[in-house]
């Protein structure tokens, strides 16, 4: 079913948690309750405003990262060992070629002499007994080289498959911190770029890696068959070229990680500036993004233009080196031919070598490149698969809680929390919550009431202090078995490419189609539904931008009310709807969060005046705690808020 393929896909930037499928807050923290975000308006702050590695870095741990590569490729032992017979085969098949061509050479100069003396003639008989013998190792050879390209293409894109995989099984273990701190373009610049840099590179350097050692390994043995001193020669030009290329591979490594590094941050930027392109227009900061993505874009192309030059400058170098090492074998093979010593093919077949002893010296040192390319991929990826984990189980010793639905009694005992440890946000939060109670959480923005409301599903965990579900501390739940019993809804929606039925189904993936359109009907949004092309088979689009903001967030409450979880949360629910529809959308709820434990979050306080239990918050600790009467009565804090509301309300 598709809804279980979405389900597993790590998308985790929606704004219903049910089932143990977490997603981030909808509202935006200030004042400390969220100083960082995952995706957040642009920001005008220069090139580096992202951090990250700088140009000039060297990566951390280029041999640990590849001794990690390798153990990762040992579940292909056998394919990378069948990779290897081929590759070898084919190129040991190409080198006896020349060899094999000489012979008929000599037999066409031999002939052209005796010609010449009247002594016989060419025998074309022979040559061409020879050539079809050179025609079929090169067959061989050919049939061996694909074999063995098909095989590593295979091996490559199964670890690439492997890798995408394990990132979005990690993705889901993660905690909530990691992507309140990066961009979701830097995440998934993972699965992307990295990746799929790593399986290119990766496959092209291996194969050419075992063809270009036994190119050179084959090669050197043929020629010393031939002559011993014209491979002394030839070999003069081994520790020239070995010195030039370890040059070029100093200064080109740490360029090729910055260009990997800054392919990442740009991606992050253009996902960012996308998806907030409304915003970027309403506050004309065109120019402001463009200045910062230019900054980025330049330090890309520094990277990018410099790794890649300097790595083009091997091809000519070796070139170069290897027309010097072909003068010096001319010569000195005239002279041995001279002095009959060696044949006229076999100084045919010598220059050959050499000729093509220098290319795998020149592939050799493009395959260090390519290495540089897999190492600074590799490295990205093994960061982010080592990254910590949610601890999903439970963190005390004591047995764990079992998974059965809860009543919904809630208790907050002497809770302090903070984001970082020397910033407390919520330094002593007390509250008891009975079970089918609604709770509205009112303060001014930065209070801490979306921070409580991730502390009670385990996004974080208190400093000191206790969470308690039905007189169990949170801590003894699994993550995952917690979140089980609880259904949230946020301001900020989440709608998914797929079907209206879909995505209200995705609260509860077995529920049928009946149960589906009832939940439509207790959030008002069936009549709604029947009225789009296609009804609840409807496509929605990318961000679900072909229905409305206040659509969306009808659609998101039937999901959480398909879900049928005994505590709710309710986020500014209501937020994105007109007055009218706040009323209809009010009366649902109340019928949904009868027999629940409901925490209502609201800024509006009139959406709050029917709620059991009032918490006004400020600056992290709960000031007061009652009923709208009791509170208004009191003529404390909340009713400064409320008459401050309506005041103003009245001033428009």
């Amino acid at each position: 079913m598709r809804e279980k393929i979405r389900e597993s896909t790590g998308r985790t930037d929606g704004n219903v948690v049910q089932n143990g499928k977490p997603a981030p807050d909808g509202n935006a923290m200030q004042n400390g309750e969220n100083s960082q975000r995952g995706k957040s308006i642009p920001r005008p702050h220069g090139p580096h405003g992202h951090g990250g590695m700088m140009p000039g870095e060297k990566a951390k741990d280029f041999k640990g990262t590849f001794a990690k590569l390798i153990r990762y490729m040992g579940n292909y032992k056998l394919a990378l060992i069948a990779v290897m017979i081929f590759a070898a085969g084919s190129t040991v098949f190409t080198i006896i070629g020349p060899k094999v061509l000489a012979k008929a050479t000599t037999e066409l100069f031999n002939g052209m002499m005796a010609k010449f003396a009247g002594t016989g003639g060419i025998d074309f008989g022979r040559i061409g007994q020879i050539l079809i013998l050179l025609l079929g190792l090169y067959g061989i050879s050919a049939l061996l080289s694909f074999i063995q390209g098909l095989v590593m293409t295979e091996v490559s894109q199964k670890l690439c498959y492997r890798f995408r995989r394990e990132i979005s099984e990690k993705i889901h273990r993660m905690p909530m911190a990691y992507f309140e701190s990066r961009t979701v373009g830097e995440i998934l610049s993972r699965i992307t770029n990295d990746v799929d840099t790593l399986g290119q590179s990766l496959g092209q350097s291996i194969t050419t890696l075992i063809t270009s050692v036994a190119t050179i390994a084959g090669i050197l043995v043929m020629m010393l068959s031939i002559s011993p001193l014209m491979t002394l020669i030839a070999l003069v030009i081994l520790p020239v070229s070995g010195g030039l290329i370890g040059v070029v591979i100093k200064h080109s490594q740490k360029y090729f990680v910055a260009q990997q590094t800054y392919l990442g941050k740009i991606n992050g930027q253009i996902e960012e500036v996308y998806s907030g392109q409304n915003i970027v227009k309403a506050f004309n900061r065109e120019e402001a993004v463009l200045s910062e993505f230019g900054g980025t874009n330049r330090i890309l192309y520094q990277s990018a233009w410099k790794s890649q030059f300097i790595s083009g400058m091997m091809q000519p170098i070796m070139m170069f080196v290897g027309n010097l090492g072909y003068v010096a074998v001319a010569v000195s093979g005239s002279m041995l031919a001279i002095k009959g010593i060696i044949e006229v093919g076999e100084i045919q077949a010598f220059i050959q070598y050499v000729k093509n002893f220098t290319q795998p010296i020149s592939q050799v040192a493009q395959v260090s490149n390519l290495f540089q390319s897999t190492a600074a991929a590799a490295e990205r990826v093994f960061e982010f698969l080592e990254e910590t984990e949610e601890n999903v189980t439970a963190d005390v010793t004591t047995k764990a809680c079992s998974a059965e639905k809860r009543q919904g009694a809630v208790s907050f005992e002497h809770v302090k929390f903070g984001y970082q440890p020397d910033k407390v946000i919520i330094h002593d939060f007390s509250c008891r919550v009975k079970p089918g109670q609604t709770v509205a959480v009112v303060g001014p923005t930065g209070a801490g009431k979306t921070t409580m409301v991730k502390l009670l599903m385990r996004f974080y965990d208190v400093n000191s202090g206790s969470i308690k579900v039905d007189g169990s501390d949170v801590r003894n739940f699994n993550r995952s078995e917690l979140r089980e019993n609880f259904g949230m809804v946020l301001q900020d929606t989440w709608l998914f490419h797929g079907t209206i039925m879909e995505n209200i189904r995705y609260g509860k993936l077995d529920a049928t189609d009946e149960e589906v359109m009832a939940a439509a009907r207790a959030a008002h949004v069936h009549r709604f539904i029947q009225t789009l092309p296609g009804g609840y088979q409807m496509e929605l689009g990318e961000d679900a931008s072909n229905v409305s903001q206040g659509q969306k967030q009808l659609l998101t409450i039937a999901r959480a009310i398909l879900a049928d979880n005994p505590i709710l949360i309710l986020d500014e629910a209501t937020s994105s709807v007109d007055t009218r529809t706040e009323i209809r959308i009010q009366k649902a709820m109340n019928n949904l969060m009868r027999g629940r434990t409901s925490f209502v979050i609201a800024h509006r306080l009139s959406t709050i005046r029917d709620a059991d239990v009032i918490l006004v918050m400020r600056d992290g600790d709960i000031v007061e705690q009652g009923s709208h009467d009791e509170l208004m009565e009191k003529g404390g804090f909340y009713a400064e808020l409320y008459n401050a509301q309506f005041e103003g309300q009245s001033a428009v």
